[in-house]
């Protein structure tokens, strides 16, 4: 692939947009990952999880209060957390149908057990960097893991893959990630990824955004540019929904013009080896500098600085050898604004 992976993390959201159209959630679930499909993205994620598994009844909510009112996480992960593994396989068979990668974040052993199956890569949130039994329960299931490192140090992200590591993960993806909700534009922090594709050379390096969308979809494309192989968004279809990750959220057609935008930088980027270009061969020829007379000269003439200016095209001796012609004497009769070639001097 020439431009990066990109996933649209559904998560939960499905839900707001089930209640608002009347469906059911799966219903709703479906169209995302249909809607995610058109727009040119790789992979859907979900997030595969229980309340009572996840949290304490009293954990506050981290997000903002403005957009998602729920005062704890308890109750709000309550509200978005009926999907099993019955539910997870039925989509992940509808994103097979329709062809694009299914994944979902398991945060727990159940969740991996059953999601073991149906996902060819592990995505494993933030909030698991430090659980290290769990990330070595995940590596134990061999296959490719994308970690974010949200709200983290260096040395708890080296700790983590070196646990990924000794357990036997082989492919593992760091996704760098700001863990605030929505992560205001100075705090994006994207020379992270920089750091982290100098630190662990022989991993993929990515980018997990939680960004408000920007006209342009400049923030992805510019962790694109800074190297990220794998870039997450959060996907909704409606940003004016109420709740959960719509308000940070990019639409169909925020990925789509990201995506684009991706695609632009892999056409443009080109090649490192300095050359000539075919399409630049004609212009080359016609628009450099050959040596012309200036006047008429016989053969035996000698050529004298006088007798030669550079003009184009550049089909005859380039002017680099003036020092080389000026003395040599002429070979053939030849007029005025004749193209000097070797085989005239």
């Amino acid at each position: 692939m020439n431009r990066p992976y990109v996933i649209a993390e559904i998560g939960v959201n499905y839900y707001d947009t089930a209640r608002e159209l009347g469906i059911t959630p799966l219903e709703a679930a479906k169209k995302y990952i249909f809607e995610a499909k058109q727009t040119g993205v790789d992979a859907v994620k979900f997030q595969s999880y229980k309340a009572d598994t996840i949290v304490s009844k009293q954990s506050p909510a981290y997000w903002d209060t403005t957009e998602e009112p729920t005062k704890t996480q308890y109750e709000l992960f309550r509200k978005f957390d009926s999907f099993n593994a019955k539910e997870y396989g039925e989509l992940c068979q509808y994103s097979r149908q329709i062809g694009i990668d299914f994944m979902s974040t398991p945060f727990d052993y159940a969740s991996a057990d059953y999601l073991t199956d149906m996902v060819d890569i592990f995505k494993i949130s933030s909030s698991d960097l430090t659980n290290h039994p769990f990330l070595r329960y995940i590596a134990g299931k061999g296959k490719p893991v994308y970690l974010s490192v949200g709200a983290s140090y260096l040395s708890e992200v080296e700790e983590a893959v070196r646990v990924l590591q000794d357990a036997g993960c082989r492919d593992i993806c760091l996704l760098h990630c700001v863990l605030s909700y929505p992560c205001k534009k100075e705090d994006a922090n994207l020379n992270i990824i920089k750091t982290l594709k100098k630190i662990f050379p022989d991993l993929k390096i990515g980018y997990s955004d939680h960004t408000l969308p920007d006209e342009t979809m400049t923030i992805l494309t510019t962790a694109y540019l800074y190297g990220a192989q794998v870039i997450e968004k959060h996907f909704t279809l409606d940003k004016t929904l109420r709740g959960n990750d719509h308000y940070h959220a990019g639409d169909p057609q925020d990925f789509a013009k990201a995506i684009r935008n991706f695609e632009l930088i892999t056409q443009i980027s080109g090649q490192e080896k300095k050359e000539v270009l075919p399409c630049e061969r004609i212009s080359r020829r016609e628009a450099r500098r050959s040596l012309i007379l200036t006047r008429d000269m016989k053969k035996g003439e000698v050529i004298t600085q006088q007798d030669v200016m550079a003009k184009r095209p550049g089909t005859g001796i380039s002017p680099r050898y003036t020092d080389i012609i000026l003395g040599k004497t002429m070979q053939c009769d030849a007029a005025e604004d004749t193209v000097l070639t070797w085989e005239m001097i």
